[in-house]
């Protein structure tokens, strides 16, 4: 779940309390805003405490309807939305506490100042697979796996491992196969680095998807899938909190790619020319190696058998089932070429 008061329930007050009903709120809360509510629980505005006390200057008293102090034009946002635009929300209009409405204005969460610098547990598993040959990067992978070689002197994966852990995401799974004894030795149980990580061992490549069959037992929630070579700042419990919210049974996250053609395109009808572009520049959203999927999805897997992650779109598409593309705009490499890394190192100096 997204970063968010656990208990925004308690500042919910009907829009027909008293202002002495709104203190009590206050007081009881803790969070220094109330939520208030019409009669079929549809949010109307919010009330803090300078908005009471506003109030009470103007001539109103304890017993005084709160109608009048409701400020009806509060800053709201949906569930989608991601932290560091909230964050740039509150910091922009000085406040310190958001309400989260879904498109029915039913008030479904609060974000807090305090709780977005806090870090919140999940216990959604994080699939990492790093079990790659690395043949674009020979001879860098001849005697160490690609998920390995560094980064600002780090292995790529640590750098994967302590965002996730970062993030409140301590549950890893590190699908290895190519001189995977090298991820084992070094990451081991994951103890070092606070964090529990457990081993899928395939026996030969399984595909971007294949080694998610070893799961045993199968996870409950909802999990994310992430290829151990992609480095970014994706914010994973965004993108899983979207699935969720979407109800999704498979996401993946994209990015906007551009190419310019390096020629200019003549269009023809016969021998006559009816346009012409100058390089025209092709943009296509491409995937991004970072997938969120549900416990059924691994149904389209077959047991232990390879299959790439775009397969089980596929086969869940075929199936009519619900998924979705998730458009990232934060910075991400795709280390998957000699001159990528040789690029993140550089911009990482």
């Amino acid at each position: 779940m997204t970063i968010k008061s656990k208990t925004w329930q308690k500042a919910i007050l009907s829009n027909n309390a008293s202002i002495e009903d709104a203190v009590i709120n206050l007081n009881n809360s803790s969070l220094k805003i109330i939520l208030v509510v019409n009669k079929n629980n549809k949010f109307e505005g919010t009330i803090t405490d300078g908005d009471i006390r506003r109030g009470l200057l103007k001539g109103l008293n304890l017993k005084s309807p709160i109608n009048s102090i409701i400020h009806r034009k509060a800053l709201v946002v949906p569930p989608t939305i991601i932290q560091d635009s909230v964050k740039q929300l509150m910091v922009t209009n000085k406040i310190q506490q958001i309400p989260i409405l879904d498109n029915d204005k039913n008030i479904i969460g609060l974000y807090l100042w305090g709780d977005l610098s806090i870090p919140v547990y999940h216990s959604n598993l994080m699939v990492i697979m790093a079990g790659g040959l690395g043949k674009r990067l020979l001879p860098h992978t001849n005697n160490c796996p690609k998920p390995m070689l560094k980064i600002s002197g780090k292995p790529m994966l640590e750098h994967i491992i302590i965002r996730a852990k970062q993030e409140g995401f301590i549950n890893i799974v590190l699908a290895i196969n190519h001189l995977g004894n090298l991820i084992e030795d070094y990451f081991g149980n994951g103890e070092r680095f606070g964090v529990n990580i457990k081993y899928l061992k395939e026996k030969s490549p399984m595909g971007t998807a294949g080694a998610l069959s070893l799961l045993n037992p199968f996870p409950e929630e909802s999990f994310i899938v992430t290829n151990g070579d992609v480095i970014t700042d994706l914010n994973y419990a965004e993108i899983l909190n979207f699935h969720e919210y979407q109800d999704a049974y498979a996401t993946m996250a994209v990015k906007l790619h551009e190419w310019q053609h390096p020629f200019g395109i003549v269009s023809t009808d016969g021998f006559k020319i009816v346009g012409y572009e100058e390089k025209p520049i092709t943009r296509r959203y491409i995937n991004a190696g970072i997938y969120v999927l549900k416990s059924d999805s691994l149904k389209m897997i077959s047991n232990k058998k390879p299959c790439d992650m775009p397969d089980i779109f596929e086969k869940l598409r075929f199936n009519s089932k619900r998924i979705l593309a998730y458009p990232i705009h934060e910075p991400w490499h795709d280390v998957g070429k000699a001159e990528d890394l040789q690029k993140i190192n550089e911009s990482t100096k």
